[in-house]
């Protein structure tokens, strides 16, 4: 199963990113998976944060926010990754043992529920982004 990072589905979002086009392609390749797609609850989450924020250029209106994440479950089937009982527990002892600090950490709740999910692969525009064990990093824009 193929997870998304919260870059790509800003991106796809936003018409007026220089990377639009590239993140829906990339999108409707995820969706074509056999083996499924989706996001974690925590990339839904930083989503919603940046593409709403006040002082961000052009806003998106809170109805067009959930309207594109609604599309994505919808119509085009991705799933969405909830943190099971424990989750807490396993994220800060990972991020523990790999010495993750400040905002990486937010890279790691993310790729952590994309593996307890099933994922085996993680598409994100970060190049910097967290490995979180089990889980390839790919880029593809």
């Amino acid at each position: 199963m193929i997870a998304l990072d919260t870059n790509l589905l800003v991106y796809a979002h936003r018409s007026s990113e220089p990377q639009h086009a590239a993140a829906r392609r990339a999108l409707e390749r995820a969706a074509a998976s056999p083996d499924g797609w989706g996001f974690s609850l925590g990339a839904v989450s930083e989503f919603w944060s940046v593409v709403t924020h006040p002082s961000a250029p052009h806003p998106s209106a809170p109805e067009k926010a959930r309207e594109f994440l609604e599309v994505l479950v919808r119509d085009a089937e991705a799933r969405v990754f909830t943190p099971g009982p424990g989750f807490s527990g396993r994220l800060s002892a990972l991020a523990t043992r790999l010495g993750v600090r400040g905002v990486r950490i937010f890279d790691l709740q993310i790729g952590l529920a994309a593996v307890e999910a099933g994922a085996s692969q993680l598409w994100t525009h970060d190049r910097g982004f967290v490995a979180c064990p089990g889980l390839e990093v790919q880029h593809p824009l």
